[in-house]
């Protein structure tokens, strides 16, 4: 079918001619999203008060709103060394976004590269990056070269911005590709060239590039199954619309919330719930300048007076005896996604806190969550039901909706869809113009949701998504490795961990010192997270007649 736009929030045809003019003079992201044909079904009638102009500047917008509703002066972002007001992360951003057009002669859409932690620094790369009409790409902080390269090689951004702690991996991928002309550090405050030098030299006047709502504003790389990367992109519309449904609905911030967590700027679910949404309410952010562990996040919590959260359900589990000992008392709203949340982790943090675990499920493709429910609507296993602004089913192969209490395949329509980046896995995604997010379900009479299971080889540990194939491609590339499977395995800490079955050539030894420098190896191939917590070594894989290995086998007990 062909891209549909129903409702009010769809680009005014009348005014607008269906769409605003783009200012995104380089084409590369718009000529390599899938044809219009294979898009996901854009309903906006599901948000009835939804009111998107077909001509928008997510960043532009964010701050005007802020601005109109007298916010000019309040916290916006927080560290311990410093705390910027919306005004003055204003002024910051449109430096920035000076720099980026005056200095590096960028033009809106080309692609920057962001890599870094969170941080306040990150924070204003990215949204400087975004007002002058270029589209951002965020990378995770632990990815190393040859996943970043993959990343370059696609995106083909124009310039990097990376934390100086960061550089090393980067610079790596960059000579491996030949494909990034520059990278600029973000945070070296008296390093001549550096984006905080370059940024102090200009004067802060600077007009939002003029984007058309469906202009590109972001590439969110996310695994595949196969271990190569895909990227979804979101239009400037698709983000302020994500802002009408989740936030507005279930989390209902105010902007006397001050929000902390623990997801990357990097994840879709990190930027929405880490500084779009506490953008769009008014609130503020704290970044921490040192990571997290269980007791620190409960400790700062209380110190900073946070009272909004955002982590996986891992550290929750692991934060909860902390919160009985400590007390969390400004703590109000604690959100959990990433990965699915046992009953148990929300009984203990209940039992800790006082306090219901919002619980969600969401997509990179998506943007964010379309699936939950507020503290008062809760029913016992369930994720939640579907978000103002989505509607979603549980059907069979062919896309027909099944008997409620069945269980099969999740479908959702809403607001946002997935558009990936030149990638004939779009098809695997969207059919008709459901998105299909790849996981299965369970849907009751009153129209709750319970997750089932992942429908295809991704493993979700801790809230990072890893493909299997991608780390038995580390492990192949190890001399005494012959062959290997690798797949998920329940975990009650942290829902799944990766675990390889290896054969190992003739003469290795199979003993922990293997096991030890096959992990050591991953670790230093790929992102750390992805290391196999789990090794057994086997004789041989259990493979088909025609030798495709059988993961289903490697799952069973």
């Amino acid at each position: 079918m062909t891209s549909t736009y129903v409702g009010a929030g769809a680009p005014d045809a009348a005014s607008a001619g269906l769409f605003a003019v783009s200012a995104q003079t380089d084409r590369f992201a718009h000529e390599r999203l899938p044809p219009p044909e294979q898009w996901p079904t854009l309903d906006y009638s599901l948000l009835p008060e939804i009111n998107l102009p077909a001509q928008a500047n997510l960043v532009d917008t964010l701050f005007n709103r802020a601005f109109k509703a007298g916010h000019a002066d309040r916290p916006m972002l927080r560290s311990d060394r410093i705390t910027l007001s919306y005004a003055d992360a204003l002024e910051r951003v449109n430096r920035i976004a000076q720099v980026l057009l005056e200095d590096f002669h960028l033009v809106p859409g080309n692609r920057v590269l962001l890599r870094g932690g969170n941080s306040i620094g990150m924070a204003l790369a990215w949204l400087g990056v975004v007002q002058a009409g270029l589209v951002a790409v965020a990378s995770m902080p632990l990815l190393r070269a040859k996943e970043l390269a993959e990343i370059i090689e696609k995106a083909r951004p124009s310039l990097a911005l990376c934390d100086a702690t960061l550089l090393e991996e980067l610079q790596l991928a960059q000579a491996q590709t030949g494909l990034l002309p520059a990278i600029v550090p973000f945070n070296l405050m008296n390093e001549p060239g550096s984006l905080a030098v370059l940024s102090a030299q200009k004067n802060g006047q600077f007009t939002p590039c003029p984007t058309s709502a469906d202009d590109i504003a972001l590439m969110a790389f996310t695994s595949g199954t196969t271990g190569s990367p895909k990227a979804a992109v979101h239009t400037h519309r698709d983000v302020l619309a994500a802002c009408e449904a989740w936030p507005r609905h279930v989390l209902q911030a105010s902007p006397d919330d001050i929000v902390m967590g623990s997801p990357p700027l990097a994840f879709t679910f990190g930027l929405g719930g880490m500084l779009i949404f506490p953008m769009w309410a008014g609130a503020s952010v704290y970044y921490p300048s040192i990571g997290y562990t269980p007791e620190a996040m409960v400790r700062l919590i209380n110190q900073v007076g946070a009272t909004i959260c955002y982590t996986a359900p891992t550290f929750y589990r692991q934060m909860a005896a902390f919160a009985r000992q400590h007390g969390v008392p400004k703590l109000q709203k604690c959100v959990s996604a990433g990965e699915s949340l046992p009953d148990a982790t929300r009984q203990l943090w209940k039992e800790s806190t006082g306090m219901e675990i919002i619980d969600g499920i969401g997509a990179t493709e998506m943007f964010h969550i379309f699936i939950s429910s507020t503290p008062g609507d809760v029913r016992r296993g369930a994720i939640g039901k579907a978000v103002p602004g989505y509607t979603a089913k549980v059907v069979d192969e062919n896309g027909v909706e099944l008997p409620r209490g069945s269980i099969g395949r999740l479908a959702v329509i809403g607001v946002t869809g997935c558009r990936y980046l030149g990638d004939a896995r779009q098809l695997n995604y969207v059919r008709d113009g459901w998105n299909y997010p790849g996981d299965a379900f369970m849907q009751d009479v009153d129209g709750y949701f319970f997750y089932q299971a992942r429908d295809d080889d991704m493993i979700i540990t801790a809230g990072y998504n890893v493909a299997g194939p991608e780390v038995e491609d580390a492990l192949l590339k190890h001399p005494a490795v012959a062959e290997c499977g690798v797949v998920g395995v329940a975990d009650e800490d942290r829902g799944m961990v990766v675990k390889a079955y290896v054969v190992l050539k003739p003469g290795q030894p199979a003993d922990a010192a293997m096991t030890k420098a096959l992990q050591d190896h991953v670790k230093a191939t790929l992102a750390p997270f992805k290391y196999p917590r789990q090794i057994e070594f086997m004789p041989s894989l259990p493979r088909t007649e025609t030798g495709k290995l059988q993961r289903f086998r490697l799952r069973q007990p």
